[in-house]
């Protein structure tokens, strides 16, 4: 406890630094500078006619213009994406919902398991994520100890997605090397139509039905949303079956005092056809390893969330006080059946106002985080796909307690003064209770981590279609017990890793200029401490093991520009735009004792997409895309082997029709391009038994498919 009283001290000092004066309380602000409401460049263009509810909100959730507005007042590289513009797509993971959002790096491996990547964040796990906290509704969605995945959320349950690259997540307390990403899903308010039914599918065996109904009387909204999925999957044993939910209830007690409840139920049933050596995955893609069929190898998830966001509007600004709950039981044999059930809860307030500071604006954002977390980990011989005997008998617990702010001095009318900082101190405890054959011995392993990550950063606004940022963070990434607790064929142990440390610098602009949109970035991280993966045996879908390496640079472009070619080509209000996104990642070791100054494994370089959009004012719209990847990503840390680069070109196409319905075919991979989509990092490929040739590390992509669909909206 001494030491958690430091760092609170330290966090109230920090904190009064970016507060300021209460006297300032109830004074007029001066004019706001203008927040760039439509600097979106990514996605397709928004259907023609203005959509029902998007200029409305409520005190809990603002309208997705507010929210647009509210996110590029960031000083620093952010993205809006407005579900809008992926209504007229298959969008059947998160990767279909930020595939045109620069620096971010998603690729699917089957299903619905993917890489997600912000700027290197757990540049080499090969499952789940590391880094980035994903949020609902600006609730944080992640376990208690940071780790998450993406089978709860739905792309046909969003609203827009507000993407925070690295330390610009402070807003949400967020201080990771890739940030957060909020996917917010509508309210009655802000949903698109009172009433929507779709029913989409295609290839392999895909088909998908989705209704939402919300409904606004009086003080009262409602929201419901459900949607389900199968599919047979493009390789063998790669089935899956979704079942989500979600629904909201505000209630508006009074002018000022708003309280809105989230309940979510998702469920995952999921088969995983594992990892296949080079020479199958770019020759015969559809094969399941050998092992993911001998052991049922398979992922099922049932998890349920309630939170409440309670909102009051006060003299100067708004407080918001975030409660939540979320039960998760996973059941995930793959080299052993693990057996997972546990519970997370957190309270979070977060205040956010605008003084007169001696007559200049000043914007402040504080807030308070405390959520903790308990996970029982059971594991047991898998036979074919059933328990066999107990291996691990364990009990997981993890808290965190923070406190944050920030600071915007406008002292000049078109220039501001970023600063901000969160203190924390989080804790892993382990208690392997033994009992088991082989491991009798009760072992007990406790944890804390703590610090504070400060930011500093100016934002220019010469003009209000254009704003020039730069800006410095610190980052602090604390180990999840999937790298804590580290598995092999014979044993767990609990390594003591340190928490990787990270000062990030950047300088970007966005704007539009003309018939020019544009967003990019340049950054840098320096890392101490990187918490580093590589797989033992990833043909056995054994989880990787992570080291700490002394030093590593990240660093990169993020750019998407996007222009208005023609316009009123065929008809009065048509148009023609043409897009490019740009991801460079460099991430390397810097005199590793092992790998030396080589390439981090994982990520490929370049990661380049291009899309041509023609819309007409009838509601047609059409969209050519290349995606190009000009060089594979290394799959060892020793450089020793890399995959082949690839090109994929698709197609999406529609219509809405005034009557609210709406028809889209979005084909995929015409050229039946065989490529590999992702990679299990290994330490040293060429090492490997039976070389490199033999290494069963690789997840081959999809084959040629086309999805089509309908929606009514009413």
């Amino acid at each position: 406890m001494p030491r958690l009283t430091r760092v609170g001290r330290r966090a109230a000092l920090t904190l009064l630094a970016c507060a300021v004066p209460l006297a300032a309380r109830g004074q007029t602000a001066p004019a706001a500078a203008v927040a760039l409401p439509e600097l979106s460049v990514v996605g397709s263009a928004t259907p023609t006619g203005p959509l029902p509810g998007e200029a409305r909100g409520s005190l809990s959730v603002p309208s997705v213009d507010t929210q647009r507005a509210t996110l590029y007042g960031t000083v620093g590289s952010v993205a809006f994406v407005d579900a809008a513009t992926i209504q007229d797509r298959y969008a059947n993971t998160i990767r279909d919902v930020l595939k045109d959002v620069p620096g971010v790096y998603v690729q699917e491996r089957y299903g619905q398991e993917l890489r997600l990547s912000v700027r290197g964040s757990g540049v080499a796990r090969n499952f789940h994520l590391r880094g980035i906290e994903l949020l609902q509704d600006g609730i944080p969605f992640n376990l208690a100890d940071g780790s998450g995945d993406f089978y709860q959320i739905d792309p046909l349950a969003l609203r827009s997605v507000e993407v925070y690259k690295g330390g610009n997540a402070l807003t949400f307390g967020a201080t990771t090397l890739g940030g957060a990403i909020n996917f917010v899903t509508p309210t009655a308010y802000t949903a698109l139509a009172p009433n929507i039914l779709r029913l989409d599918g295609g290839s392999f065996g895909t088909i998908r039905e989705q209704a939402q109904m919300s409904r606004i009387d009086g003080p009262l909204d409602v929201l419901v949303n459900a949607t389900l999925t199968n599919s047979d999957g493009f390789r063998a044993h790669e089935a899956q079956a979704t079942r989500n939910f979600n629904a909201n209830i505000g209630y508006r007690i009074a002018p000022d005092i708003e309280t809105r409840f989230y309940l979510g139920t998702y469920i995952t049933d999921q088969k995983l056809p594992g990892s296949l050596t080079l020479g199958q995955s770019l020759t015969t893609p559809t094969l399941a390893n050998p092992t993911a069929i001998t052991g049922n190898q398979s992922r099922k998830v049932e998890t349920e969330r309630i939170a409440n966001r309670t909102s009051f509007l006060l003299d100067v600004g708004k407080l918001d006080v975030d409660t939540w709950a979320i039960h998760k039981s996973l059941y995930h044999p793959i080299f052993q059946a693990i057996d997972q059930d546990g519970w997370t809860y957190g309270i979070s307030p977060h205040w956010a106002g605008t003084f007169d500071l001696g007559g200049y604006r000043d914007d402040v954002v504080l807030g308070l985080r405390a959520y903790a977390g308990q996970n029982s980990a059971l594991q047991f011989v898998n036979i074919r796909g059933q328990r066999g005997a107990q291996t691990l008998n364990s009990f997981q617990s993890a808290s965190s307690y923070e406190a944050y702010g920030e600071n915007r001095f406008w002292f000049l009318p078109d220039v501001a003064l970023m600063t901000g900082a969160k203190a924390f101190a989080s804790n892993r405890t382990f208690s392997d209770k033994g009992g088991v054959p082989g491991n009798v011995t009760p072992r007990l392993a406790d944890l804390t981590y703590s610090g504070i990550n400060p930011k500093i950063g100016l934002l220019w606004q010469p003009l209000p279609d254009l704003q020039v940022f730069g800006d410095v963070t610190r980052s602090r990434d604390v180990p999840d017990f999937s790298d804590l607790v580290q598995q092999n064929l014979l044993n767990t142990t609990f390594v003591p890793l340190q928490a990787q440390r990270a000062w990030t610098f950047e300088a970007g602009s966005r704007g539009r200029i003309d018939r020019l949109a544009f967003d990019v970035t340049l950054y840098r991280s320096d890392l101490r401490d990187e918490l580093i993966n590589f797989s033992t045996n990833p043909g056995l879908n054994i989880p990787a093991a992570t080291f700490n390496t002394p030093r590593s640079i990240h660093q990169g472009v993020e750019a998407a520009v996007t222009l208005d070619v023609a316009r009123d080509l065929a008809a009065a209000g048509d148009g023609l735009s043409l897009t490019q996104i740009w991801t460079h990642n460099d991430f390397r070791f810097v005199r590793d004792p092992v790998f030396g100054n080589n390439r981090i494994a994982g990520i490929p370089p370049d990661v380049l997409r291009t899309v041509l959009s023609y819309r007409h004012p009838s509601g047609f719209h059409i969209a050519p895309a290349l995606d190009w990847v000009p060089q594979g990503a290394f799959a060892d840390h020793a450089n020793t082997l890399r995959v082949p680069g690839y090109a994929l070109l698709g197609i999406e196409a529609g219509i809405d029709f005034a009557n609210g319905v709406s028809l889209f075919v979005d084909a995929r991979n015409l050229t039946d391009a065989r490529y590999v989509s992702d990679v299990a990092v290994v330490a040293n490929a060429a090492a490997t038994a039976g070389g490199a040739g033999a290494l069963a590390a690789f997840y081959p992509g999809n084959g040629r498919s086309v999805f089509g669909g309908v929606r009514a909206s009413f």
